[in-house]
């Protein structure tokens, strides 16, 4: 039995705690919001973020991060993207406090703007910079309510550290969760903070009454986007074609359950973002991450149209149904290229 923190009271914090509740580890969950812990201590439920369900009555919820991470062999985050780095300076405080060295698994998908870096590295900037070995991150298509059913999921696990990536393997798999490994990082952070992006735009083609041949035209030049970016960071083509790349995008591109894909079919169909977003009542990671990306294709030369597109329709107020005649008139190219 392991003792894990999970920082995040989400949906998907939740039904993580509640999987490696049931899979036999020790587990205590972090979350700033008093009446979330309290009907979670009290009731097992937490009904705001995962109506009729009820997580693993031996979790335990509490507000204080030392309680939850103090001796922690392994930190799991499931925070917003803008929340890691102030939780993650807290923690390395704590540790420097307590002498504890635990594993940092992130489940994040995102990219910090601004600063335009990914979890993992922020993670290294505030609590080991000397030792990425102790860094983690998990991805891949895995909607939190699907899991809560125990539907069949299969997701990656990437770390420079082949031991601990596999360490991490054996506590989260069980019969309905597989996990398989891997050893790039960045990959399989970039595949899962682009996936965002490219399903906002995903649901606006849906909220304008687009089909099939859209969607996949649109999934397929967005893998091509995100490959594009990862290999910029340094990652590796293939990873894209696996579970944290085209895997993750076609199950946030076509599903209801997917919170970017639902505010982006509110986006289509005329709403603005500021409604969205008060309507959602949840992270809209892709929202966020759009910004970091519209970034880094500025400073770097990279050429994402569809992600430029998304970001000028949120934050420059483009009409979509000129942003759809733009990216279809644009000059003719090759399909096979980075």
């Amino acid at each position: 039995m392991a003792k894990i923190a999970v920082l995040g009271s989400g949906s998907w914090g939740s039904v993580l705690a509640s999987m490696l509740s049931d899979n036999g580890q020790e587990v205590v969950l972090f979350g700033n919001n008093e009446k979330v812990a309290k009907e979670i201590n009290t009731a097992h439920t937490n009904s705001h973020y995962m109506k009729n369900w009820s997580l693993n009555p031996d979790i335990k919820a509490t507000l204080e991060l030392k309680k939850a991470a103090g001796d922690a062999e392994i930190v799991l985050f499931v925070l917003p993207t803008k929340a890691i780095r102030s939780v993650a300076h807290q923690l390395s405080e704590i540790l420097m406090q307590t002498g504890n060295r635990p594993l940092l698994v992130s489940a994040t998908k995102g990219i910090e703007p601004g600063s335009k870096k990914l979890v993992s590295d922020i993670l290294g900037e505030e609590v080991y910079p000397d030792d990425p070995d102790k860094i983690i991150v998990i991805s891949g298509p895995s909607h939190a309510e699907n899991v809560a059913q125990h539907d069949l999921t299969a997701i990656t696990c990437a770390s420079v550290n082949q031991a601990n990536a596999q360490l991490i393997q054996s506590l989260f798999s069980n019969d309905y969760v597989r996990l398989y490994t891997n050893t790039d990082v960045i990959g399989v952070e970039v595949g899962g903070a682009v996936k965002n992006v490219i399903a906002l735009a995903a649901g606006i083609l849906a909220g304008k009454n687009f089909g099939d041949n859209a969607k996949a035209a649109l999934m397929t030049r967005g893998l091509a986007e995100m490959t594009r970016l990862g290999v910029s960071f340094g990652a590796q083509p293939l990873t894209f074609g696996g579970l944290s790349g085209i895997g993750d995008l076609i199950v946030t591109c076509t599903s209801v359950n997917s919170r970017n894909w639902r505010a982006g079919k509110q986006l289509g169909e005329g709403h603005s973002l500021k409604e969205v977003l008060q309507d959602m009542g949840q992270v809209v990671e892709g929202a966020t991450t759009v910004k970091a990306v519209h970034e880094l294709c500025l400073a770097q030369h990279i050429e994402m149209p569809i992600c430029e597109a998304v970001y000028r329709v949120l934050y420059q107020d483009s009409q979509i149904d000129e942003e759809i005649k733009q990216m279809m008139g644009r000059s003719r190219k090759a399909e096979q290229r980075l």
